[in-house]
């Protein structure tokens, strides 16, 4: 049995009315290593949950995307930028009851692939610590924050927009996109 057609015999049974898809290789390097899987994985999993959502008449569909897919440099970044348009296109295209939302954020403490371990690392052994930019601002989440964030994406979030989540010492919301 195929992952399709487990996922739609869960569908099937349990029937969602809201799908937080969550599901995602995120650790950059082994996706540069490995494009195929982060493909297969990120975008033709997205496609698959997204799809039958539609097709059981999921209510919200939420999407948990990454700080990565904003002009994307690598493997893990261009596959949750696809998975959003394809989002995107189905959100936009009028056609279905299934409520569409993205979510976007960064570095969450203690994630499978944070790049904290990273950092720990190299200050152990005496430094440097290495960054993508010297002009880079990177925000910390941990877990139940981001938790907290995704969920309430669920309840606020309307389809065909983007639902920025930023956590600074209290949640905000910043809805920047309206299709």
């Amino acid at each position: 049995m195929n992952n399709n057609s487990k996922l739609r015999k869960i569908f099937a049974e349990y029937s969602p009315t809201i799908v937080f898809n969550a599901a995602a290789y995120k650790h950059v390097p082994l996706m540069e290593e490995f494009p195929s899987e982060a493909l297969r994985v990120n975008v033709g999993g997205n496609k698959i949950m997204a799809d039958l959502s539609i097709e059981f008449g999921v209510e919200k569909f939420v999407f948990i995307s990454s700080d990565k897919a904003v002009n994307p440099t690598n493997v893990m970044g261009t596959t949750k930028r696809i998975s959003e348009m394809y989002i995107q296109s189905l959100a936009q295209s009028g056609k279905y009851s299934t409520q569409f939302i993205i979510t976007r954020f960064g570095n969450v403490l203690g994630s499978n692939g944070s790049v904290v371990p990273l950092f720990k690392k190299q200050i152990e052994k005496g430094g440097p610590v290495t960054i993508t930019h010297k002009d880079i601002t990177r925000y910390f989440m941990t877990i139940p924050e981001a938790c907290q964030l995704v969920l309430e994406a669920g309840f606020m979030g309307k389809g065909g927009k983007y639902l920025f989540l930023i956590w600074e010492n209290q949640l905000r919301f910043m809805i920047l996109q309206q299709k």
